[in-house]
């Protein structure tokens, strides 16, 4: 048999096996995601702090006052503080999965979302996540989103 012959054969052979791997990752993938705002919606730290890695980065883009598009850098163990800090709000982000990206121990994750707050609409953007797997665990690295108030 020749090299292209064999080539082909194993690639055949091995390309179930691959796409069933990369679907399991996808799916660990998504699920730290949901377990993160999980964690949002009941005022968990363990949940939020379980999906990230420790020195998790959190990003917005937005409108400033004058309109000035920028990049606001928010203290992430500051983030996880406020979120877990008993209260009458209630906070539910609901995303959508768009594109998610599995390489190896890279993982690049796209959520458009609504925010409501206490049941009424806020704003809505979309998130954008890094991950990486650390051992054999999903762990959130890096969030940036945008925020609007007209959604399309």
């Amino acid at each position: 048999m020749n090299l292209f012959r064999t080539t082909v054969l194993f690639v055949a052979l091995a390309a179930p096996f691959w796409a069933t791997a990369q679907k399991k990752e996808k799916e660990a993938v998504k699920a730290v995601i949901n377990q993160f705002f999980q964690g949002m919606a009941t005022a968990d730290s363990t949940l939020l702090l379980g999906a990230c890695t420790g020195g998790a980065i959190l990003q917005t883009v937005a409108l400033d006052k004058q309109g000035n598009r920028t990049v606001r850098t928010e203290d992430f163990r500051e983030f996880v503080r406020h979120v877990a800090t008993p209260s009458k709000n209630k906070l539910d982000e609901r995303i959508k999965f768009g594109a998610v990206h599995v390489e190896e121990a890279l993982a690049s994750v796209w959520t458009p979302y609504e925010f409501y707050l206490n049941g009424t609409f806020s704003h809505c953007g979309t998130n954008s996540f890094q991950m990486v797997k650390i051992g054999d665990q999903w762990k959130i690295q890096y969030i940036i989103d945008t925020r609007r108030k007209v959604c399309k």
